[in-house]
């Protein structure tokens, strides 16, 4: 048994925090019934977990993309106002990557993509102390 918000980010829906907003705005059921509070408890193995109406499960192959991001890319799968995003310089990947971590537009360095959720908190989540060094050239 795991939390639905964990199970839905290693599906690739989306991160964790996300995956509560999606919960909250009644956008996730279990084997038929919607779901709008956290908390509630799912076994992969015999749950059926639908999203927006479409069944989810976990990503089979994991993928992690080590990305030297340029500058003039913003570290977002989408962008409002339609800036290129580092999802850009990706090409020919089918899982739904998310960057982990944030660089700005201006900036370039290392940035980690994939579609492994546990990855992802377990490196952004402040109560694991990962520590991150940056140089800045002014």
């Amino acid at each position: 048994m795991e939390r639905l918000q964990k199970y839905m980010a290693d599906c690739g829906v989306a991160s964790r925090r996300k995956a509560e907003e999606f919960i909250k705005q009644g956008l996730v059921s279990v084997n038929g019934e919607t779901v709008t509070e956290l908390g509630v408890m799912v076994d992969p193995a015999k749950d059926k977990v639908l999203y927006k109406g479409k069944v989810i499960s976990p990503e089979k192959k994991k993928v992690y993309i080590m990305l030297n991001k340029p500058e003039g890319y913003v570290t977002t799968a989408k962008d409002q106002f339609g800036r290129p995003t580092v999802l850009d310089l990706v090409k020919n990947v089918k899982e739904r990557l998310v960057p982990v971590g944030r660089l700005d537009y201006d900036t370039s360095g290392l940035l980690i993509l994939t579609n492994d959720g546990d990855i992802v908190y377990k490196l952004t989540h402040p109560k694991n102390e990962i520590k991150k060094v940056y140089e800045a050239k002014l």
